[in-house]
């Protein structure tokens, strides 16, 4: 039974699908980007593809994600100190940051370029003119931003394999 006085002590189903399916997206994007290969190539060609899809798929999960998490607020977080509840926080934060503005900097930079996203059976879209002074910008912004994720994504698998093995409490059981 969940209701105020006994709050949920699991994440919903769709926010677990939407965890996960975000979580998948963005690696795809990752494997995506690191293996395109060259300038003109066919698998260059494939993999950009590959990388806008993902990267359009995270950035609608992600609205619907923040909008069932408005809808059906996360469970209570476990038991811990001040500062570790303040870090996990801040860390949900700028993963929330990372996962709307990083494919919203990708169509940006394809853009400013002078050139439409193009997903394959979609067609193409263009949000902005061409600015070539901007281009270089948002995609510095991109490419430092998706660089610096690595960082905070792994931060938060290890946490959360940290509550499930040291800590042994149900912090990584929720969200499965």
């Amino acid at each position: 039974m969940q209701t105020a006085a006994f709050p949920p002590q699991r994440f919903s189903r769709p926010a677990q699908f939407l965890h996960w399916a975000i979580f998948l997206l963005v690696a795809l994007a990752y494997l995506a980007i690191e293996v395109r290969g060259p300038k003109g190539s066919a698998s260059r060609i494939f993999w950009s593809a590959t990388h806008y899809w993902a990267g359009i798929s995270v950035l609608a999960l992600s609205v619907i994600r923040l909008c069932w998490r408005f809808y059906q607020p996360p469970p209570a977080p476990e038991p811990d100190t001040a500062i570790l509840l303040f870090l996990a926080k801040v860390t949900h934060l700028m993963l929330y940051i990372f996962i709307i503005a990083q494919p919203i900097l990708g169509i940006l930079t394809i853009n400013f370029g002078g050139h439409p996203v193009t997903l394959a059976g979609l067609g193409s879209f263009t949000i902005v003119s061409p600015n070539h002074d901007l281009r270089d910008t948002v995609k510095w912004l991109h490419e430092t931003l998706g660089n610096a994720f690595y960082f905070v994504i792994g931060l938060h698998a290890l946490a959360a394999l940290w509550h499930h093995f040291v800590k042994r409490d149900n912090t990584l059981r929720r969200m499965l």
